[in-house]
């Protein structure tokens, strides 16, 4: 018996999907999640949900901290961010995190240190989502720019 998880981010729906085990990033580290599992609400940090289905390869998302919320027969993944390994742009993710680091040695009043460190995680974080997945994470194409 399956269990139902659905990962949101701010701006679209990443993953909705009949899965077996859930491996999220908990404020106080890694949870397994299986069917039938209590029900629980809790804060994520920043790191890799991993979803297991039998049969199939592990599939990474890189969350961005927000909210899990389970019932024994569904997860609900409420990301601040969130990006499939595929969708993770290798070039782009560098850059962002070499601005988000040239930012923070700038010294920043808070609310922009907040949002420079964010996104300095949010970069290093697909950076190492695609590590994992051996760099097959997308390239731009040239006309992208």
């Amino acid at each position: 018996m399956p269990i139902r998880l659905d990962v949101v981010a701010v701006d679209r729906t990443v993953y909705s999907d009949d899965v077996d085990m859930v491996i999220a990033p908990g404020i106080e580290g890694e949870m397994g999640i299986l069917p039938r599992h209590a029900p629980l609400m809790t804060a994520l940090n920043f790191g890799i949900l991993v979803v297991k289905k039998t049969g199939e390869p592990d599939e990474q998302i890189a969350i961005g901290g927000g909210f899990m919320e389970v019932r024994p027969d569904r997860v609900t993944v409420l990301a601040d961010s969130a990006d499939r390994a595929e969708e993770v742009d290798i070039a782009q993710a560098d850059e962002a995190r070499r601005k988000a680091a040239a930012s923070l040695e700038q010294g920043l009043d808070t609310v922009d240190e907040e949002r420079a460190l964010a996104a300095l995680k949010r970069a290093k974080l697909q950076l190492k989502l695609a590590e994992r997945q051996g760099g097959r994470s997308r390239r731009p194409s040239p006309s992208a720019g």
